[in-house]
């Protein structure tokens, strides 16, 4: 029993029932160090205690003050801001302002950052013929990543990474050209010519205009259209230490230059567990095809004949508050564009599976991409091009998981352990002895 008066202790004390040895080991931020564990072994020889977490599914690889999430509560914070306020009240360019500086901009702060990344949207004309080489139906996604990759071809100072300067202006031109490079991606693949950028507009505006302007002499979206996609940008602009932020800090932590490692990032997004998980949603729905199948879609799906997509997340075990928010919406958009048939399915399928104790148990609630794909198809964004969509806005959050592991002192070049269970030792046998 603790004495009255005595300094509580941030340690905890490990037994090994091998040895009968206990070890002392700090704990800080309700964490301990893998390599403390190091110290525990059986003999002098031994390499020492590692932890074995496949996924990191309960270790923590860097301390971070960009984003918060409390999936239990449904909780989502940049930088201590709610997710709802900054939907609500802020547009993309101020919340990626403060995924990257900490704060968010004041009015002067807001306009010269503005005017930076506007200024910084064009591409080299060279990069036209980079995206003329893919073939007519190859997937935006895999042009987008091999536009990035090209863009450290033409800026090669941006290797510079201890250069504060060279960051900023990495910060702009990624910002900046990844809607350009993801609009050309779209126009290749149906065969348009390609839209220069219009620094008259809004980041979104101008987005929607390289995708969608034909030949009017001023591209104008609806002001409905526009808001909801830089809410969409904001809602995806990052989320913690997701597969992609992992990949962008693990390639970069061997101190590639950004455009490399932000490729890096929009491959591992690039996977349908990731950034393309709204289109298996849009799939789903079409493979219900009406409300009066969704119960035997459910029954199916409890018997383990298929799988509900766009309900539960690795973190959130409560509604999504992205999703809240995306659904709200909804409603706006398809007041301009018309109502998408999908989701008269899509609510009557939330309503049924949030009153079955087999999802609640589970805690299996609406996730952000059970609404998204319904909002962009409305918008008329072809399916293949959602994965890019996401990626133009978890850009700012890449680069902030970045500049922010480049800046911590604890931080290494990514190398994992692991758990080695094959032979010790062979000797090569002969070509006639082989099996």
């Amino acid at each position: 029993m603790q004495a009255q008066g005595e300094a509580k202790k941030t340690t905890l004390t490990i037994t090994d029932n091998r040895t009968g040895k206990s070890y002392e080991v700090p704990i800080e931020n309700d964490t301990i160090r893998a390599i403390d564990l190091r110290q525990i072994k059986v003999n002098p020889d031994d390499f020492g205690m590692m932890t074995y977490d496949p996924a990191f599914m309960n270790t923590a690889s860097c301390k971070s003050k960009i984003t918060f999430i409390d999936g239990d509560k449904g909780i989502l914070r940049y930088r201590g801001y709610p997710i709802e306020q900054l939907a609500e009240k802020c547009s993309y360019l101020e919340v990626a302002y403060l995924l990257l500086y900490g704060e968010l901009p004041n009015k002067t702060q807001l306009a010269d950052w503005s005017t930076h990344i506007t200024t910084h949207t064009f591409v080299h004309e060279n990069m036209k013929k980079l995206m003329d080489g893919f073939h007519h139906d190859a997937h935006p996604m895999g042009m987008f990543i091999g536009g990035l990759a090209a863009l450290s071809t033409f800026y090669p100072s941006a290797k510079h990474i201890e250069d504060k300067k060279e960051r900023e202006l990495t910060f702009y031109r990624l910002i900046g050209k990844a809607p350009t490079l993801s609009a050309y991606a779209y126009r290749h693949s149906i065969g348009m010519p390609y839209v220069h950028p219009d620094n008259e507009l809004s980041y979104a505006a101008n987005f929607l205009s390289m995708m969608f302007r034909i030949a009017e002499p001023k591209y104008k979206p609806h002001p409905a259209l526009e808001k909801a996609l830089d809410v969409l940008f904001i809602l995806h602009a990052d989320h913690e230490q997701n597969c992609s932020a992992n990949a962008m800090r693990g390639v970069g932590s061997s101190h590639v230059d950004p455009y490399s490692a932000a490729a890096a990032a929009a491959a591992a997004l690039y996977g349908p567990l990731h950034g393309g998980a709204n289109e298996a949603v849009l799939r789903m729905l079409d493979e219900i095809g009406s409300k009066d199948k969704i119960p035997a879609f459910i029954k199916e799906v409890k018997e383990g004949k298929g799988r509900l997509m766009g309900f539960g997340h690795r973190i959130y075990k409560n509604y999504d508050p992205r999703a809240s928010i995306i659904k709200k919406l909804a409603d706006q958009v398809f007041e301009v564009t018309g109502r998408n048939p999908k989701l008269d399915i899509a609510l009557e399928l939330e309503r049924i599976a949030l009153q079955d104790d087999y999802f609640v148990k589970r805690k299996l609630y609406p996730n952000v991409d059970f609404y998204s794909g319904l909002i962009y198809q409305a918008m008329k964004f072809p399916v293949d091009l959602f994965p890019v969509l996401f990626a133009i806005g978890r850009m700012s959050g890449w680069l902030a998981q970045w500049a922010e592991m480049l800046d911590d002192a604890d931080q290494k070049i990514a190398r994992p352990r692991q758990v080695y269970l094959g032979y010790v030792t062979r000797d090569v046998p002969a070509m006639n002895q082989r099996g």
